[in-house]
């Protein structure tokens, strides 16, 4: 699951994410034209809000996880109890500035329990995170 952020700047990916698989994109709009430019394009835009777009994801994944992407979706779903784990890839570069992984979150302090470190590749490192549950 993404926002309308991710989805503009990669423009859809040009229809293909790269991991081959389904996204919901939580939108306040459609972009109809480029709808229409990508009719086979596997991607549903959702525009009456995050709890409905956690539902559509559910559905669309089965049995699978659902993954959702940084930033303000992300904080949304955290602050409603819906992320059970984060993960972090850790790359030794300092950008000087960006958009950060989670906003300004209400509810902080989220304790994470962990890491549980998934691979250590050349100058990365895969790290996993439990939310912690009260």
């Amino acid at each position: 699951m993404i926002g309308r952020r991710l989805f503009d700047l990669t423009d859809g990916w040009s229809g293909r994410h790269p991991f081959d698989t389904p996204i919901v994109v939580v939108t306040h709009s459609v972009p109809q034209a480029w709808v229409a430019d990508h009719p086979d394009a596997p991607f549903t835009f959702v525009t009456d809000g995050l709890p409905s777009a956690i539902d559509q994801a559910r559905a669309i994944a089965g049995d699978l996880d659902v993954g959702v992407t940084a930033g303000k979706v992300a904080s949304q779903c955290l602050e409603l109890g819906l992320i059970d784990e984060i993960w972090i890839d850790l790359v030794p570069v300092l950008l000087g500035s960006g958009v950060p992984f989670f906003e300004e979150l209400k509810a902080a302090p989220i304790l994470l329990d962990g890491p549980n470190l998934l691979v250590e590749g050349s100058r990365v490192t895969h790290l996993r995170y439990q939310v912690r549950r009260s």
